[in-house]
């Protein structure tokens, strides 16, 4: 152990004198430099997954790791501070969380989902409004009073919502994505998604005019149920057809990962122009392509000669055969994505880790109101796990718990259109830092007694 620890030693070091000496040389071209960001960054992840010799999921360590890093500027350590605001890798970030919600949507089911519906409906929704109502017009006005009713608005708004993807990575790093409490949670945020798309729109349009229309409610609400509507009858009636065609061009899994990335791809920019987010397409091209598996469309010369082999043979060997082969098939794709899962997913966790500005727990009164809201923000949340059912149902509300890149989007929007104070504003960070960083092991905890 001992030399392990000595070996883990040198290789930080090594890494952060690569590091100091990649940012001393100044930017030889930022697309070069970016390779170096990259691979530093991935082995620090990976570094960081030490966390799981503890019984912690790796995503934890992770937004650990980003932390650390993006506070080293704060010890005179200013090596990090230009991967921390490099837009090519914010792209990659954001490629990687909608790889991740993609690969959750392979391994869920939408049979499955559809018998948990009306449960993760009434989770979304009371996971939703009780925090909204506690944040605007409870806590807000009485743990940091003054303020505009539009900032207390939008603090009610942050506090509803979600980031299933750091809820997802705990459930896939577990191996229980496929659990009636992940069915409910995944369910559950996509609908808080919808939910969080028009309280945000109305708060900010109640911000930049006094008011708005419950016309313009209307048409985001409609827009957003058509594309989740129409993405499964897209599943339906035209995945099969058109990766049948692609199949006819070349059958290797060379095309079945192109078409596969490529549904997912489309998906999330069809869902940003219904003003969702990119995630939630991904998420529904994953479900959507969970139906077909590509079963009959890639390889089919050699399902025919397997079949062909045993054809003579008794029929339970032929059964036995075919279940094989589904189960390849079923299971192949999510094996194609994954090694861009390996590539993308660490960036986004470490990057939204460096966001975190540590300075702002240096505030006293700032710490204590964000300490107190935190604490209405996870109870907002939990309660949503009675509507549950017959499960787990502290699991599923602390699987609707963190806040991450969502809350810090609320936050964003507040502090554009001038309603948000900087002191508000660092209340939601502290929020969305705790709730991000707290329920990952509170997770863990109740998953292993699952």
């Amino acid at each position: 152990m001992n030399i392990l620890k000595h070996k883990l030693g040198l290789i930080i070091i090594g890494l952060f004198l690569f590091t100091s000496s990649v940012y001393a040389s100044g930017s030889s071209g930022e697309m070069t430099e970016t390779f170096v960001w990259i691979a530093i960054l991935l082995l620090l992840a990976k570094i960081a997954g030490l966390v799981e010799k503890m019984g912690q999921p790796p995503v934890l360590g992770e937004l650990i790791m980003g932390m650390v890093l993006g506070n080293l500027v704060l010890i005179g350590i200013p090596w990090f501070e230009h991967a921390k605001h490099s837009e090519l890798l914010e792209f990659l970030a954001q490629l990687g969380v909608v790889i991740l919600l993609f690969q959750v949507g392979l391994e869920s089911n939408v049979a499955e989902m559809a018998k948990t519906g009306w449960r993760a409906f009434w989770v979304a929704m009371i996971g939703v409004a009780v925090p909204f109502i506690l944040g605007t017009y409870v806590v807000g006005p009485w743990i940091v009073p003054g303020l505009s009713h539009n900032a207390y608005l939008f603090l009610g708004a942050a506090l509803t919502a979600t980031s299933v993807g750091i809820t997802s990575r705990v459930f896939q790093d577990l191996g229980k994505l496929k659990i009636p409490e992940a069915r409910i949670i995944l369910g559950a945020a996509v609908i808080d998604d919808v939910l969080g798309l028009i309280i945000l729109a109305v708060v900010a349009a109640i911000a930049k005019t006094g008011s708005v229309s419950m016309a313009d409610i209307i048409w985001i609400s409609l827009k957003a149920g058509l594309f989740l509507v129409g993405a499964l009858i897209v599943g339906k009636t035209l995945t099969g057809k058109i990766s049948n065609l692609f199949a006819m061009i070349h059958g290797g899994p060379g095309m079945k990962f192109v078409v596969a990335i490529s549904f997912c791809l489309i998906f999330a920019y069809v869902a940003s122009l219904a003003e969702l987010a990119p995630i939630v397409g991904a998420f529904a091209a994953g479900l959507v392509l969970e139906r077909v598996h590509f079963q009959e469309y890639f390889d089919p010369h050699i399902n025919g000669e397997i079949r062909e082999a045993v054809r003579h043979t008794d029929a339970t060997t032929q059964a036995a055969v075919e279940k094989v082969l589904f189960k390849h098939h079923d299971h192949h794709l999510e094996e194609l994505i994954q090694p861009l899962g390996y590539f993308l997913i660490p960036i986004f966790f470490i990057l939204i880790g460096m966001q975190v500005q540590l300075e702002t727990l240096l505030d006293l009164k700032v710490l204590s109101a964000a300490l107190i809201i935190t604490v209405v923000a996870f109870i907002g949340k939990v309660v949503a796990g009675i509507a549950a059912g017959p499960v787990n149902k502290w699991l599923v509300g602390w699987g609707m718990a963190p806040r991450g890149e969502v809350g810090l989007i609320f936050a964003a929007v507040g502090q554009k259109v001038g309603v948000v104070t900087p002191a508000m504003y660092s209340i939601i960070i502290i929020v969305v830092i705790l709730t991000t960083l707290l329920t990952p092991p509170i997770l863990n905890y109740y998953l292993k007694r699952t």
